[in-house]
């Protein structure tokens, strides 16, 4: 029926595994993944936790498509209380790990407690083993555990989600990383993970997924995927993946450059999908080398690149960091390259690299670093501080060396750990820390795009491009008018497809017809897109009442007072603001909520959340 019907529940303080039944009844009310993994969360922790101690749980879920060969079906989430924000985290990734849960037997894992050693859990189907890491895997990065946990239990076809070192000690905006360079990156899921004491959960799984109707579902699958295949956007994306927003974002004038004094980059030309085509003159090789795709996915947007072996960067490391690894994507080059004023790709190219090897969030670590460029150059941080590397926008030199330092918690990499919140607050500047409920922008200026910055400040999981933007209408005019309804829609819409399994990137070439194809062949009980918007509704509100209850209030939903009452100098917003103010009372009665921004009860009565 697509659910497997069980989860596994790992108490890490007496490190015991159990295997209990999915709460069917939830399932059928939140889908699975982000909402199923957010319900459990709530009914189950004080939402006033603190994130990293052992009452907080940390939950990897999966979607009822994942693992059962819908095209981009491979999804899956951690979802926590965030270590970086202190707010709901559901945290999205792909590759090849969440299939493999799922084909184990798998709807969920929760962890619960903190382990008294480093361990790390392996699952072959229904065997589950918590094994000892200390002396093994704890203290080495994401790549040498995969390795090692593949050799130790002879077998190559285990997928692992793993922390590095960054996880391990405790930078606030570790991430969990699957298959070298897919993760679930937002948030500080993997600090959580690794004030667990949990390092890696490796898994095998060679068990299937059971649909309800197999016939239709097969039927369904395939005419989904030819539909999206079709599309324009899905072969667009194939051809030069997410790094085609740079562009985008540079000609409309909502590129966040050295840490959003500005929305247009010089430079541009030197870090976008043209630069990592561009056949390099020291070995006659480009840097980006090919795509590649996730689990079950027919779009293959992923990039995969070798950087030039006589960049300064990789020359003297033994040719580790010249082979074919993951590429930059649109968000982890914005923020490693404009953000911080830097137009060298293959430098934020091993930036990226070290982010994946060490379990850093790209995002946060080069918006945190463009926060502290700035001080530096106000003089807030000194040469002191960083012990002698000079921290000024535009230095390949300083992005490498932060990046180095960051993943490995050492020196001024463990100021850089804070994320650009807590940095800018130590060193007496708040104001120019680009964040909402602690978490950094995504690669869009507010100024620009008025719903992004509606959906920014209204995110339950702080600063986000992936929970429901007006594109459309941000791309067209600077207005907010209108913007409030669209962004609510889309929140509730992202809501409810991050809960299926299936990739963000197919819900426009699917349509809403061939989502209800596949949810109705693969789940009992009947699905439309009534009973699809309610769910995304009834999740986004989930969320916001755990925020509440954590302590969060209206005055959360703001944005930095740059974004507020600095002008833009340049591009389509030259000269205005974000206009917060006018789109958030209309966004409050949109939803149903107080002025305050608390769910009314017959909003919660209707939603059955009352």
């Amino acid at each position: 029926m697509a659910w497997q019907g069980k989860i596994l529940r790992v108490d890490l303080t007496n490190l015991s595994a159990v295997e209990e039944p999915l709460n069917m009844a939830w399932a059928e009310d939140y889908i699975g993944q982000r909402g199923l993994g957010s319900k459990y969360l709530m009914e189950e922790i004080d939402p006033k936790v603190d994130p990293e101690s052992p009452d907080n749980k940390l939950i990897f879920a999966t979607g009822p498509m994942t693992g059962t060969g819908a095209s981009t079906g491979g999804r899956w989430s951690v979802i926590t209380k965030g270590a970086l924000t202190g707010a709901i985290a559901c945290s999205n990734s792909g590759g090849l790990w969440g299939g493999e849960l799922k084909i184990a037997g798998w709807d969920m894992i929760i962890f619960e407690g903190r382990a008294p050693r480093p361990v790390y859990l392996y699952i072959q189907d229904d065997k589950v083993e918590i094994l000892d890491a200390e002396g093994f895997i704890w203290g080495r990065t994401v790549w040498e555990t995969e390795d090692m946990v593949r050799q130790r239990h002879h077998n190559p076809d285990i997928k692992l989600a793993s922390i590095g070192v960054a996880g391990e000690q405790g930078v606030k905006y570790a991430c969990v990383v699957n298959d070298r360079d897919r993760a679930a990156g937002r948030s500080g899921v993997g600090t959580v993970m690794g004030s667990k004491n949990l390092k890696t959960v490796a898994v095998r799984g060679t068990k299937g997924v059971a649909v309800n109707d197999p016939k239709a579902f097969l039927t369904a699958i395939s005419t989904a995927s030819a539909k999206l295949n079709a599309t324009d956007d899905a072969k667009r994306r194939g051809e030069i993946g997410t790094m085609a927003m740079m562009d985008v974002n540079q000609a409309w004038g909502s590129l966040p450059t050295r840490n959003c004094r500005d929305i247009q980059f010089e430079g541009v030309d030197n870090i976008n999908v043209a630069a990592m085509k561009r056949i390099r003159k020291s070995d006659g090789k480009s840097n980006l080398k090919t795509n590649k795709a996730c689990f079950a996915c027919s779009i293959a947007c992923g990039r995969v690149s070798e950087i030039d072996p006589n960049h300064f960067s990789v020359r003297d490391k033994g040719g580790k960091y010249t082979g074919a690894e993951g590429g930059l994507e649109y968000e982890g080059a914005f923020a490693l390259g404009p953000f911080c004023g830097v137009d060298d790709i293959e430098a934020a190219t091993y930036a990226q690299a070290l982010c994946n090897e060490h379990s850093l969030d790209p995002i946060s670590f080069g918006v945190t670093l463009g926060a502290a460029m700035e001080m530096f150059e106000i003089g807030a941080i000194t040469l002191e501080d960083t012990g002698g590397m000079a921290l000024n926008f535009g230095s390949a030199e300083a992005l490498c060396w932060a990046a180095e330092v960051t993943g490995v918690a050492e020196g001024f990499g463990r100021e850089l750990g804070l994320g650009s919140k807590l940095l800018c607050e130590k060193y007496g500047h708040p104001d120019l820390s680009m964040t909402v409920k602690g978490q950094e922008f995504a690669g869009y200026d507010p100024r620009a795009m008025q719903g992004m910055g509606l959906l920014y400040a209204t995110s339950n999981r702080g600063a986000c491009h992936l929970r429901g933007a007006a594109w459309t209408e941000d791309y067209t005019d600077v207005s907010p008018v209108g913007r409030a309804p669209v962004v609510k829609t889309a929140q509730d819409g992202m809501a409810m497809y991050d809960s299926t399994g299936l990739c963000m990137f197919a819900r426009g070439g699917f349509g809403n017809d061939k989502l209800i194809e596949q949810l109705d062949a693969g789940l009992p009980g009947e699905w439309n897109m009534d009973r699809l918007n309610l769910t995304g509704e009834r999740i986004w509100n989930l969320e916001r009442m755990f925020n509440l209850a954590a302590g969060m209030t209206r005055a959360d939903d703001t944005l930095p007072k740059r974004m507020l009452e600095e002008p833009a100098k340049t591009g389509a917003a030259a000269g205005k603001v974000n206009e917060l103010a006018v789109m958030l009372p209309e966004y409050y009665e949109q939803r149903g909520w107080t002025t305050d921004g608390v769910p009314k009860p017959e909003t919660l009565s209707r939603l059955g959340l009352g």
